[in-house]
């Protein structure tokens, strides 16, 4: 659950720093660049352009053949009361036009990803529970959460917005579901077993395997490129009191998301391995084209909470490497298929204001 309402209150609730661990992050050299949109020192960035404008919009994911991105936004010029699917094709930018929803704009959705065959999508949804937008608690005794509603369940849908399948129907929370790079099999994360898992599950929602069982928040999965291994975030609570925090929270339908590091294992949950150790939040992990290397959102540096930006890091955990350098928030990073474009959300060309963009650059290693 990448949720969108992370981006919109996280410079005001996260306002003091955990305990960073000692690292070494390699830094480009600072260079003067003609794109406004590029700030000195992304020296990835080869250009970038600005896709929406105006309201919160994250999680952007691209079709298979690289021709479309499907993405949710709660704009509430595009009539929406909270965030629903929308489709766009590569190229177009959303101004002063309206892009087309995919979902049913009920109830509230999140998480959805292209399949295999570009004409359908997955993506979880409350709206069997109720049509209405749920309420979105984001404090509870002064720290920031996370709801994790029970009536998402994951459905199929075409690209004119008609759901074809339901493929889960569990009791509890069913969400966050990513499509292996080889077009076989879905990661999702749901409480079918109490905690909060990554599950995998064929295309047809067939063959359902629990791939992890530690206590702990693990979710955000993402395969591979060649669909081997899977990397995720999770916030795996160690102490006493952490534990019992965790599990009160999760008792309620909710989470602490604060304090999260990267984990990866193989894609059928063998060789897990924690992957980051730097404290505070470190999320939305995305595999580099070469899958030797992660793109991955973090606060690690901040002393008050953000700014949030983007890292590489190698699969061993080494040569970890400064990419984006915003003074506010730079997240939900995503490769298209052929290795050449990266999707992102961030806070940049805002106007000093809360709203979150989409914005496609070109890549450059």
């Amino acid at each position: 659950m990448n949720k969108i309402y992370f981006v919109v209150i996280v410079l005001l609730v996260l306002a003091c720093k955990q305990e960073k661990k000692e690292n070494t992050v390699k830094q480009e050299e600072p260079k003067t660049t003609k794109d406004s949109l590029i700030f000195t020192g992304e020296t990835h960035f080869k250009s970038i352009k600005q896709i929406t404008f105006g309201g919160d919009n994250a999680e952007a994911y691209w079709s298979f053949d690289d021709k479309q991105i499907v993405f949710q936004s709660n704009n509430k010029n595009w009539n929406v009361s909270c965030d629903q699917m929308f489709l766009m094709n590569v190229g177009e930018t959303f101004k002063d036009n309206i892009p087309p929803m995919i979902s049913t704009g009920k109830g509230r959705t999140t998480c959805s990803y292209f399949l295999p065959d570009n004409k359908h999508i997955i993506y979880a949804s409350t709206h069997l529970g109720d049509e209405k937008c749920p309420d979105t608690p984001l404090r509870k005794n002064g720290k920031y959460i996370w709801p994790v509603y029970d009536t998402f369940d994951i459905f199929v849908a075409d690209l004119n917005g008609n759901i074809v399948k339901q493929l889960t129907n569990e009791k509890g929370y069913d969400a966050e579901p990513t499509v292996s790079p080889k077009g076989d099999k879905i990661v999702f994360t749901s409480t079918r077993s109490g905690d909060l898992e990554l599950y995998t599950m064929n295309i047809d929602g067939t063959d359902v395997k629990q791939i992890t069982n530690e206590l702990g928040y693990d979710g955000g999965a993402f395969f591979s490129p060649d669909g081997t291994k899977i990397i995720f975030r999770s916030s795996r609570p160690k102490t006493e009191q952490e534990i019992k925090e965790y599990k009160d929270l999760l008792a309620e339908g909710l989470v602490e998301p604060t304090d999260m590091e990267l984990y990866i294992c193989n894609a059928d949950g063998s060789d897990l391995r924690q992957l980051t150790d730097l404290g505070n939040a470190n999320w939305s992990p995305f595999f580099h084209p070469s899958g030797k290397k992660i793109l991955f959102s973090s606060n690690f540096e901040a002393e008050r909470g953000f700014p949030f930006n983007l890292y590489l890091i190698d699969i061993d955990g080494k040569n970890l490497e400064r990419v984006t350098h915003s003074e506010t928030f730079d997240a939900f990073p995503v490769f298209s298929n052929n290795g050449k474009y990266l999707a992102f959300s961030s806070n940049r060309n805002n106007g000093g204001g809360r709203d979150t963009n989409l914005f496609i650059a070109e890549w450059q290693d």
